[in-house]
């Protein structure tokens, strides 16, 4: 290699520090920044880097891969002989399927597009059993090739402009569905597509909510690409904002429910940066439009609605890594009445998360059983669980490690 040229920290013999400078560097973060968010000083981080400090305890490092968002736990230990994904699942069966239809590019058409009626309906139900089904994935995985090509011919077929931005705005929620489908999958280029794409539908349809939901997910792709694309989040984020708030006063519940969505994800983010005061400002104001809406609401794509917002607080105290506040939040909040249950697995994870930070590994091992049994394909593609789960399963005290190991050959991190 020549004395110009950047290293590859997935080539041996890099030792664990030089990976762990490369890899940050890449996410654009300092040494402080790094420090701050696993609890030690940046001095600290130049002392492992440069190799004046010996490698990490475990914890440590899991905290590490998780704050830097590592695909692979190798990537950063170098140990190829034990590879871990953590916010990075094994490829899921039906995704060569899903990717054949996303990349297919149709230009003649030998069949009717159904009616949009037909189209809706397939949608609603895909929705619902997203929201129902433990097994998420693999529910929408063989619904959506059939509903990509559909909703493509829908658009290529209508005679009007108005069918036109109709079909194109049932387009952009197709490829939203797909986005839950593809995201924590190994091709990451797949996602961009599905999301681009969907965020151009949305735009050409010149529908409020189909634009709102399409903001939501970019929102979120570049969000968990890592710091560097914080402000890429916030300009879709908040361009959308200003582009939904002068609607609110006429609004349907939908675009009242995606815009207060997008408001507690520009929260989210701020939060990622630990910028405590617009986190929680960002909340409030999303709770305001939560409290707009009826009772029984609940918005089919984001989950926004009053439910939500106790789920939403855990989130921001946890990435705000306010252990206590977390902890209250979450007996304040009642996972029950989630009715989705990818969803509510999800609030269980970031209710562990807040149990961790403050202390208490066994309810937060106590706490990921239940997001398992919600939903067992979310918690197997989520980063933060697997780094609870690996890090107690080398715990002390038999019982937890017992627990945890037990929960970790159910998530295929251990043989059984």
């Amino acid at each position: 290699m020549s004395r110009d040229a950047t290293p590859d920290p997935y080539a041996d013999p890099l030792v664990f520090g030089q990976r762990l400078q490369i890899l940050r560097t890449r996410k654009g973060m300092t040494r402080e920044q790094l420090g701050g968010l696993v609890g030690k000083s940046g001095s600290w981080v130049k002392g492992v880097e440069t190799g004046r400090l010996k490698t990490p305890r475990l914890e440590v490092i899991l905290h590490i891969a998780e704050v830097l968002r590592v695909r692979d736990l190798s990537d950063l230990t170098g140990d190829q002989s034990v590879r871990v994904d953590l916010f990075m699942g094994p490829g899921h069966p039906r995704l060569g399927a899903v990717k054949t239809a996303v990349d297919a590019f149709p230009l003649t058409t030998q069949r009717e597009a159904p009616p949009a009626a037909h189209l809706s309906a397939r949608l609603a139900r895909a929705w619902a059993a997203r929201h129902s089904a433990p097994n998420h994935r693999e529910v929408i995985g063989a619904l959506l090739p059939d509903l990509i090509r559909d909703a493509q011919l829908a658009v290529r077929q209508a005679e009007t402009a108005s069918e036109r931005r109709a079909g194109l705005a049932a387009l952009a929620e197709v490829y939203s569905l797909a986005q839950f489908f593809v995201a924590y999958q190994p091709d990451a280029a797949l996602l961009w597509r599905v999301a681009e794409r969907g965020l151009i539908a949305a735009q050409e349809s010149e529908d409020p909510h189909a634009i709102g939901v399409a903001a939501w997910l970019t929102t979120q792709a570049h969000r968990d690409a890592g710091p560097t694309h914080y402000e890429a989040a916030d300009a879709v984020n908040l361009e959308t904002l200003a582009y939904l708030e002068p609607l609110l006063p006429d609004a349907s519940d939908d675009v009242l429910a995606i815009t207060g969505a997008l408001t507690f994800e520009a929260g989210y983010t701020a939060a990622r940066r630990g910028q405590t005061g617009t986190a929680w400002r960002y909340w409030d104001q999303a709770r305001a439009m939560a409290d707009r809406l009826p009772d029984a609401y609940y918005h089919p794509v984001t989950s926004f609605s009053r439910a939500i917002m106790g789920a939403h607080a855990v989130t921001v105290a946890v990435e705000l890594h306010q252990g206590g506040e977390s902890v209250r939040q979450a007996a304040a909040a009642d996972a029950v009445t989630i009715p989705s249950r990818p969803r509510r697995a999800r609030h269980r994870i970031e209710e562990a998360r807040g149990y961790q930070l403050d202390g208490q590994p066994d309810v937060a091992l106590a706490t990921l059983t239940k997001a398992h049994e919600a939903a067992p394909e979310t918690i197997k593609y989520n980063g933060y669980a697997k780094r609870i789960v690996l890090e107690e399963a080398e715990s002390r005290i038999p019982a937890r490690r017992r627990r945890a190991s037990e929960l970790a050959v159910k998530l295929g991190l251990l043989a059984a």
